[in-house]
């Protein structure tokens, strides 16, 4: 006999998330109080979603990459600026200097090939409210014969 064992009123998984996106800020963050250089041979592929709240990106990049897009902090960056929930940084793109804002909660993966270590996260989904749209046309009330009732008449006799 198995039970499932019952839902949990607790979010362990959002809280595990943001706990390991956390790792993500601090690691970041002690590159940032170095000067912005990483040590020794570490270098960081960060994957994030282009279409998350928050995230500033020029439009060119965002149309390159819809959905998903990876940026690498190895030799190359510049201005990395690390805040409570999100981190900047500068990047050159086809030799055209760019600021990257990213939300900690847009980031679905952090990997350091150089020590083989990597996180993948859940991506934060954002509930989107719908649309307003116009009233439905046949929402009027029914249409009534000339005595005032809305009774319709249907005569299935014989074709004349």
């Amino acid at each position: 006999m198995s039970e499932s064992p019952p839902d949990s009123l607790i979010p362990y998984d959002e809280i595990v998330q943001e706990a390991l996106r956390a790792v993500v800020g601090r690691v970041l963050g002690q590159v940032a109080a170095s000067g912005g250089t990483l040590p020794g041979v570490h270098h960081f592929y960060i994957t994030f979603k282009t279409g998350a709240p928050g995230v500033d990106i020029p439009v060119h990049l965002r149309e390159r990459f819809p959905d998903e897009m990876t940026i690498v902090l190895q030799n190359k960056f510049w201005d990395l600026t690390v805040g409570e929930d999100q981190f900047s940084v500068g990047l050159s793109f086809n030799q055209l200097p760019t600021k990257l804002v990213i939300p900690f909660s847009a980031i679905t993966a952090f990997v350091d090939p150089a020590v083989d270590f990597g996180l993948q996260f859940q991506a934060v989904e954002v509930e989107v409210e719908p649309e307003p749209h116009d009233a439905a046309e046949n929402d009027a009330p029914a249409a009534t014969s000339e005595d005032g009732s809305n009774v319709v008449t249907v005569d299935f006799g014989k074709r004349k």
